[in-house]
């Protein structure tokens, strides 16, 4: 699981940022350039690899090795995002190679942005709402780009006329019908048929459900292994008839970069730190060669017992937020290493995870009695790939097995060096002096808003994501479309709930109740609020995370307006929220944490349906529009990106001698490097 960066965190931006690191911050003010371009929604931001050169020549080749694992498997995400993704990738970047003209029109610039919009979102759908988004050129121009663009250059099928190649693809661009929507969570929809995602062809949503369920039922009754995550790394198709699945591995779908990735990882076993690794690393590649999700499963409980690593990583198809069936995993990948000085704080958390666990307002059936091997810890990424790339998030939680969590546990992690860029790209930019109600809030934010930011993610990853248990017999895909909304609910409350207690204060883990009243206001202004600059007008809330974030914060809202807990006031002919009860709002968040619990541990599909359907969709039309006008004069871009570092070996004769780091600045450049060293797959 992961929590991804909000426009929550960037209303606290300004706040005071992590110890000071690097050369020229030792210096003073940061030289460094965070912020690189905005276009469209977006921005690109850079990251910094603090601590890089000091590490063991040893293990720079492992960051190098893993990283380069971590870019090998780049074209995955965008096929299985959608089926014409790579077509039309390839078909840009010909374009943008080859172009001859005025690079500075009107017309090409409206091209370059939209190929960097294709990059940014992994494909032709919004990274985030996961609708398809337009060109602002016109078909004809498209057209006429084609045809100026050297004919090797393009992606045209055997004996296909660069007409018939622009009658192809020209419709899958343009029309608004043609693949709206990459991920449908309608329930009133066959959301398997609705979703563009390319993880099901030529099946409805109730075959893939009886396909899966007997799948679940076959190996109960002959007594095989019902624990292992079913569907996970294949794509379901039916032919002539026939249901079955296409497994991702070496020799099977998407064989061209896995053979790459695999062979980086054997590399990388070369000069593993410890024998754990070695066996994960091993286990990863025994995974990816046999299609195995038995093996998946030792993958994962041996990366979890890794703990003495300085270096590690995320490999492998994990997530399912892109999948309306909250079953098959998008492949991705982040390297990192270890921030010794920084983790103190997490091994806090971890180390007391059982009181955290016992003192839970859950009820006392769905907590875990004895909480195992919950591992948590600061990094700094070195290396995003896949999914994560060139947008990520600033926590993870994994493995996502929940049998697996309870028995061996779980490792969690706060990306340290990418929430420093965010706070310090988004220095001065007004957002929290436009939304926040009074000075108080500011200052507030100012003083404590980082450390309640990175606290809540660990609290959020550590604990929340690894608290309670489910009930004997229910699965992990009991509630289906509702899945990811309610465990990023779940994993919410359990960070909002103990961020304000006294114990936080014990524990040396914040100086007083300030941090979590900073994060109070931070959470329900945008869970209420802000985060509707990320909504097209007219259009409801869809992804997963800006979904649990309104549910709890229009949840508490509602049932706290009998007692005052929130209230919505006017100044200066504008909206705001103020938070009158602190300690009756973290009452209340201890309320619905008990709830969604219950409903997690059940299995209660209906009951997460009203739940989210009620408080989580639904968009207030007349704030939408004023929260609209007021961002919008700020110029701000909601979505950050970032370019990667880039790593270069030394070599004296053939022996690496070292391995450098440096930061590229071109968003555009760094791309279509990608695309001419990493791209492995067939664009058809």
């Amino acid at each position: 699981m992961k929590i991804i960066r909000t426009i929550l965190i960037m209303s606290i931006a300004i706040a005071i940022a992590s110890p000071l690191r690097g050369t020229a911050e030792k210096k003073g003010k940061s030289q460094f350039k965070f912020l690189t371009e905005q276009f469209a929604d977006a921005k690109i931001l850079r990251y910094q690899v603090p601590g890089f050169e000091t590490l063991t020549l040893q293990q720079k080749k492992l960051v190098y090795y893993l990283s380069q694992a971590a870019l090998c498997g780049r074209d995955i995400t965008y096929d299985q995002n959608f089926k014409s993704n790579l077509l039309i990738r390839k078909t840009l970047e010909a374009i943008y190679q080859d172009f001859k003209g005025d690079r500075k029109s009107d017309d090409f610039k409206k091209f370059t942005v939209y190929l960097k919009r294709v990059w940014f979102c992994n494909g032709i759908h919004h990274h985030y709402s996961t609708d398809k988004f337009l060109p602002e050129f016109t078909q004809a121009y498209f057209a006429t780009l084609v045809k100026e663009t050297k004919k090797e250059l393009l992606p045209l099928s055997p004996g296909q006329s660069v007409e018939k190649f622009i009658a192809e693809l020209s419709p899958v661009m343009f029309d608004p019908a043609i693949a709206p929507k990459r991920v449908s969570l309608d329930p009133g929809s066959d959301m398997v048929l609705k979703s563009a995602s390319n993880f099901y062809e030529g099946l409805t949503q109730a075959e893939a459900e009886k396909f899966y369920n007997g799948m679940k039922q076959d190996a109960k009754k002959n007594k095989l292994d019902t624990l292992i995550a079913h569907g996970l790394n294949s794509k379901l198709v039916k032919e002539n008839g026939k249901i079955f699945e296409k497994p991702y591995k070496v020799g099977g779908l998407y064989s061209p970069a896995l053979t790459q990735v695999v062979s980086w990882l054997e590399k990388a076993l070369t000069v593993a730190e410890t024998p754990e690794q070695h066996v994960v690393i091993e286990k990863l590649i025994a995974y990816y060669r046999s299609g195995s999700l038995t093996t998946w499963d030792e993958y994962n409980i041996a990366w979890v017992k890794d703990l003495n690593s300085l270096v590690d990583f995320v490999n492998g198809f994990i997530e399912v937020y892109g999948d309306p069936m909250a079953m098959k995993g998008t492949w991705e990948s982040v390297v990192n290493f270890k921030d010794v000085e920084a983790t103190r704080r997490t091994e806090i958390l971890s180390k007391n995870a059982q009181f955290f666990e016992d003192h839970s307002p859950v009820a006392p059936a769905f907590k875990k009695k004895t909480v195992k091997g919950v591992t948590a810890k600061v990094i700094t990424v070195a290396q995003l790939g896949g999914e994560n790339d060139p947008t990520t998030p600033i926590g993870i939680n994994l493995p996502n097995a929940n049998w697996i969590r309870k028995e061996y546990g779980s490792k969690s992690v706060t990306m340290d060096n990418i929430t420093y860029a965010y706070d310090q790209a988004a220095l001065g930019n007004g957002f929290l002096e436009e939304f926040a109600f009074s000075k108080a809030e500011i200052d507030r934010s100012t003083k404590n808003g980082h450390l309640a930011g990175n606290l809540t993610t660990d609290l959020h990853e550590c604990l929340g994501h690894g608290s309670g248990q489910l009930n004997e017999g229910v699965n992990a895909d009991a509630l289906k479309n509702y899945h990811s909304t309610i465990e990023e609910a779940r994993a919410d409350l359990f960070a909002l709930y103990y961020i304000m207690d006294p114990v936080m204060v014990k524990f040396g883990l914040v100086p007083d109740d300030e941090t979590g009243k900073a994060e109070y206001d931070s959470y329900i202004r945008n869970g209420l609020m802000t985060q509707l600059v990320r909504i097209h007008p007219g259009k409801t809330i869809e992804e997963a995370h800006m979904r649990d974030r309104s549910l709890i914060a229009h949840w508490v809202f509602e049932k706290g307006k009998e007692k005052n807990i929130i209230e919505m006031v006017k100044k200066d002919g504008k909206s705001y929220f103020r938070i009158n009860d602190y300690e009756g709002l973290r009452n209340q968040f201890g309320e619905l944490l008990k709830i969604i619990q219950r409903i997690t541990s059940e299995g209660d599909y209906n009951a997460a349906k009203t739940l989210v359907e009620t408080y989580a969709v639904q968009v207030d039309g007349e704030l939408h529009k004023e929260v609209l006008e007021r961002y919008g004069k700020l110029n701000i871009a909601p979505y950050s990106g970032f370019i990667n570092p880039q790593y270069t070996l030394v070599k004296k004769g053939e022996t690496i001698t070292d391995v450098t780091i440096s930061y590229p600045e071109d968003f555009a450049k760094q791309m279509m490097f990608y695309s001419k060293k990493y791209s492995f797959l067939p664009v058809r």
